[in-house]
Parts: structure tokens; C-alpha cells; sequence
């Protein structure tokens, strides 16, 4: 265990569905002054109970996970834990979508794999620097303020699916497309988990071809998020979510 760091102790989370990997970045960790390794878990259910836990200050996350990806565990530590947690993303990924949903998830670091041991370190003793000590807390809205962010969130009128703070925005819809539709698709997203388009087909009853065109009008428009599940055999399922204005 090393030394602390201004008092604290940075308690990492590795992880990595890849056991040379987790030892690896173990041993880089627990290298450096100030860092302790909490544990190194190989999907993102290890992940979730970690962070829904509290026992740790920063995770070292890799994006290509069983079971659901690192960007979903991103948006699930979002959810569930009570104090910042700090990721830095350690990914092969690189391609334009992933990089964006990961910085859209407020992560502090993305190194590319494969990296050196140096630059592992060079970016864990860049993040002590910066962060001077243990976390803050969250801060807190008022009902009010939380009443006057929504009345300005982007699209949102006094009618119809934007009411609920997560409508496609001002104008027409597309040519083909409806509000009924669009209001059952929206429904079907509104419980903020990341569904499939075979999901959102069973709840809103449409066809899957019909709510892949809902989706990815509201992807275009920015009103739902787009994330990976990895696992299994295949390409990757496309996961969708509304995005919280």
C-alpha cells in the first residue's frame, strides 16, 4: 500500500476484462505515491458494485466490456453513486463515437491503448496534482431550481412529448414520422436505462423498422444518447437513452 497523498489516498478501481491487463495496470497504479489499487474487476457489473459501494475515488475503465460496455458503466456510476467518482478511460477504442459519448460522461483521461508505463503514471500523478485531496460532494438543487433548469431545457413546450423536459426540440417533424409515435417511443425511453431498439418496439408497440427511424431522428436532434453493449458474438447492440437537459 503506498504513502498518502496530502492525506488522502487515492483508492482505484481497475477495469479490464483482460487479466494481464488488470495485473498490469495494477502494478502501474500501486507504483505511484499517493495511489492504492481498492480492486481490479473484469466486467462492468464489478464495476457498478464498486462504485455503488463507495469505496473508491477513481476508475481506470476499459470501454470493450462483457455484458455491457464501459459506456454504459459511465452512465450507471452517474446514476447510483452518491459522491464523484473520477474515471480515466484505458481503451483500444478510438473511433470518433466512442471518444465522444466517453468525454460527453465527464471522464478526467483517455489513454489509448497499448501506452506505456510512463504515460500510465505521467496522467495518475497529472490527476493527484489536480486533484489537491479527497473529492468534494455533490451539490444540491432546490425543487425551485430544479423547476427553473427544466423550464429552460432545450425544446421543452407546455404540450405534447417536449412537456417532459426530453422533446426532439422547435419544428416539424420529418416527413413520415408522428407525434403519437414519437410519444410512445419517448415513453418507452423515459425510465433513463439504456434500451435496444428491439426494446423500445415491445414497449411502444411499433415495428422495430419504424422505431429505428424514431431513434435516429432523436439522435440526430440530440434527445437520446447512443452507447454500445459488447458481449457474445457479433456486433455490438446499440443502446439508447434520452439525454437529461
Amino acid at each position: 500500500m503506498n504513502g498518502e497523498q496530502g492525506g488522502h489516498t487515492i483508492r482505484t478501481l481497475i477495469v479490464d476484462d483482460d487479466p494481464v491487463a488488470r495485473r498490469l495496470h495494477s502494478r502501474y497504479v500501486d507504483s505511484v505515491p499517493g495511489f492504492r489499487v481498492a480492486a481490479a474487476v473484469a466486467d462492468g457489473h464489478g464495476a457498478i458494485r464498486w462504485a455503488a459501494g463507495g469505496g473508491v475515488d477513481l476508475i481506470l475503465l476499459d470501454i470493450g466490456l462483457p455484458g455491457f460496455s464501459g459506456i454504459e458503466v459511465l452512465h450507471r456510476i452517474r446514476t447510483i453513486s452518491r459522491r464523484p467518482i473520477s474515471v480515466i478511460v484505458v481503451s483500444s477504442l478510438r473511433d470518433r463515437i466512442t471518444v465522444r459519448q466517453a468525454l460527453s460522461g465527464q471522464v478526467v483521461g483517455y489513454l489509448v491503448k497499448p501506452f506505456t508505463r510512463a504515460a500510465m503514471i505521467e496522467r495518475l500523478e497529472r490527476f493527484r496534482a489536480e486533484s489537491a485531496g479527497p473529492p468534494a460532494e455533490l451539490d444540491t438543487f432546490g425543487q425551485g431550481e430544479i423547476d427553473a433548469l427544466l423550464r429552460r431545457g432545450p425544446g421543452v413546450t407546455s404540450t405534447g412529448p417536449a412537456a417532459t423536459g426530453h422533446g426532439p426540440g422547435p419544428g416539424p417533424l420529418p416527413k413520415g414520422l408522428s407525434e403519437p409515435t414519437l410519444a410512445a417511443v419517448l415513453t418507452a425511453l423515459d425510465d433513463g436505462a439504456g434500451h435496444t431498439a428491439v426494446d423500445v418496439s415491445r414497449m411502444s408497440g411499433a415495428s422495430r423498422a419504424t422505431v429505428r427511424r424514431y431513434l435516429d431522428h432523436l439522435h440526430r436532434n440530440g434527445t437520446v444518447d447512443v452507447s454500445h453493449r459488447y458481449g457474445g458474438r457479433g456486433r455490438p447492440e446499440l443502446l439508447y437513452r434520452l439525454v437529461v437537459p
